[in-house]
């Protein structure tokens, strides 16, 4: 086992709404990731994934809330850190974030240079204009970037192009965790392989010391991570190998959004396309068992008792659901 960047305890955080109603987005979450490794995260919209992604940060601001658990960054524990402490010490140089719609999140009145300043002098407010110019060509050069983007106003470049320099910018301080939040998607085919070869790059050299790739698209995460986590109405249901949940997934969940993928893999390309019935609960008021119950196929009266926690599935690969693996597997068998 290598050295755990990021580990994250029994997280819980909320929504409150303009009627001071609760949504746990994030409910009891756990998870690790270590040096030189990528976790992917998966689920359709409204899951908790991006949720997820702005609470590991530690930045919170209305109306969402850190309630309890624990975010522990390379052994520092960042949970209910003041926000200006964060945004000092941890933003940028600890964990960094790449946001939905990426190629949207750059100013068009300035140009790139410009970003990168406020990047670098919000933690090193005696950096020159020189040295900053000089330390980003050279990152933008490793990514692939040629130095006269510094130059140029985000209306200037192409969607791939601006969802690069996002990513570029994003990652100048070398962060040892990097969250990216769908960061391929509303790309054509050609800029999501791009993209997707600038993150592996970034690992391997070590710009970046470990990555979470967030995406509904479970998958496009074979090719990108490590290992997977599919997450359903604010919980994880399954988390295992990558090569697990994409070729062999155990929840129902899981096997209900692989089965409504077209998916170009050797093996998988003939597999009949279905779709997972109904729509996710309210999570305002989420039902006392099992959470995929009311979609689930294969439910059973006792999956709608008390809450379904988290068992082992194997080495390496936890589900939360009432059968044991074996009875999963059965149930699987007798439906094909």
């Amino acid at each position: 086992m290598g050295k755990v960047m990021l580990e994250v305890r029994d997280l819980t955080t909320k929504y409150i709404t303009r009627f001071r109603e609760d949504v746990y987005a994030v409910d009891h979450v756990s998870l690790k990731v270590e040096e030189g490794k990528s976790l992917g995260i998966a689920g359709e919209s409204g899951c908790g994934k991006s949720t997820l992604a702005l609470s590991l940060m530690g930045y919170y601001f209305p109306p969402l809330y850190y309630t309890s658990g624990d975010i522990i960054i390379d052994g520092r524990n960042i949970s209910g850190m003041n926000p200006d402490d964060v945004r000092r010490s941890i933003l940028g140089t600890e964990i960094a974030y790449i946001p939905q719609a990426a190629m949207n999140a750059l100013n068009p009145t300035q140009k790139v240079i410009h970003f990168v300043e406020d990047v670098i002098q919000a933690h090193n407010p005696k950096a020159t204009k020189k040295e900053i110019y000089e330390l980003a060509s050279e990152r933008f050069h490793l990514l692939g970037l040629p130095p006269e983007v510094l130059q140029k106003y985000p209306v200037e470049l192409s969607g791939g192009m601006k969802q690069r320099t996002v990513i570029a910018v994003s990652v100048i301080l070398g962060p040892k965790v990097l969250i990216a939040d769908e960061p391929s998607s509303a790309l054509d085919v050609t800029s999501q392989k791009m993209v997707i070869k600038m993150l592996r790059d970034l690992m391997e050299s070590g710009l970046i010391k470990s990555m979470i790739f967030i995406t509904h698209e479970l998958p496009l995460l074979y090719n990108v991570t490590d290992h997977i986590m599919v997450m359903y109405a604010g919980q994880i249901v399954e988390h295992g190998a990558a090569s697990e949940a994409v070729f062999d997934p155990l929840h129902p969940y899981s096997k209900g959004l692989m089965g409504s993928i077209i998916v170009p893999e050797a093996g998988l390309r003939e597999h009949k396309l279905t779709a997972v019935p109904g729509v996710p609960p309210n999570l305002k008021k989420p039902p006392s068992g099992c959470r995929f119950a009311e979609r689930c196929k294969y439910v059973r009266p006792e999956c709608r008792g008390a809450a379904v926690n988290i068992r082992e599935g194997g080495v390496g690969r936890t589900y939360r659901c009432i059968l044991t693996e074996s009875e999963l597997r059965e149930v699987y068998k007798n439906a094909a």
